[in-house]
């Protein structure tokens, strides 16, 4: 929407315009920039959404969440185990998972459109690969963002949607791009020699090789700390050690910057 503020009349008048928020004072005029993020109810890792919404949040991105269905998402135990992300990390994402009144209350992805936001961002988790990916609507959220005049965030698992999502013309979205991703590598230290995770699912596919098989150029830079990639309008993030550093990524890619 744009807002108007009448310095006479001290009146607010607003009307909409695809999601942009203008704050009009005489000869001023402050963009506000929307951010998306879909987030799964099969197992979300808890700091690949906290980083980004936290990250996104101090520099004043309006943030809207949605899941498939519209119930809040649900959090992978393990990345709320201080015994696998350490103690402070758990205790801060397990706060914000069960307190940020956004993720508690989310739309659902069948109500979102793309044209009302500047990004869309799907954090990961290996519940990534039971829902969001394979959810017609959040496919179609990130190509109507990419398509569109938007930018995409995708971290660790969920950048197996890319290998699941066509363009407009029908192609593999991710053919011909560079991605990162959660890498072979570390999957074959978390599933057995079934596939099975550790709370017994079997894991239907393994997102390197998806990404590959569809055409993206994938690169994980194992001997790099973190891993951040931008094609285009398409920024992914390697897993929960990029996911800061990535959302910095995207805010530049926005030109927004963060607040001091």
């Amino acid at each position: 929407m744009i807002v108007r503020f009448d310095m006479l009349s001290h009146r607010l008048a607003a009307e909409p315009t695809g999601g942009l928020v203008v704050f009009r004072l005489p000869g001023v005029t402050v963009p506000m920039t929307d951010a998306l993020f879909v987030v799964s109810e099969e197992g979300y890792w808890g700091e690949e959404c906290v980083e980004p919404l936290e990250t996104l949040s101090e520099a004043g991105v309006e943030i809207t969440v949605a899941t498939p269905s519209g119930n809040p998402p649900v959090i992978d135990e393990r990345s709320i185990d201080p015994e696998q992300v350490g103690a402070e990390t758990a205790e801060h994402v397990r706060e914000v998972h069960e307190t940020d009144e956004r993720l508690n209350d989310p739309i659902s992805v069948t109500q979102a459109n793309a044209e009302g936001y500047d990004a869309v961002v799907f954090p990961g988790g290996h519940g990534t690969e039971w829902d969001i990916n394979q959810d017609t609507h959040a496919r179609k959220l990130l190509r109507d963002i990419i398509e569109g005049d938007g930018k995409a965030l995708v971290v660790c698992h969920a950048v197996g949607i890319l290998a699941f999502t066509r363009d407009s013309h029908g192609a593999f979205i991710v053919n011909g791009r560079d991605v990162t991703g959660f890498p072979n590598e570390w999957e074959e230290g978390i599933v057995d020699e079934g596939d099975r995770m550790p709370d017994g699912r079997k894991l239907p596919y393994w997102v390197e090789d998806e990404v590959k098989t569809a055409g993206g150029n994938w690169d994980a830079e194992l001997d790099s700390d973190t891993s951040v990639t931008v094609d285009g309008d398409l920024v992914t993030g390697r897993g929960p050690g990029s996911s800061h550093a990535a959302a910095k990524t995207l805010l530049e890619e926005l030109d927004v910057e963060l607040e001091a």
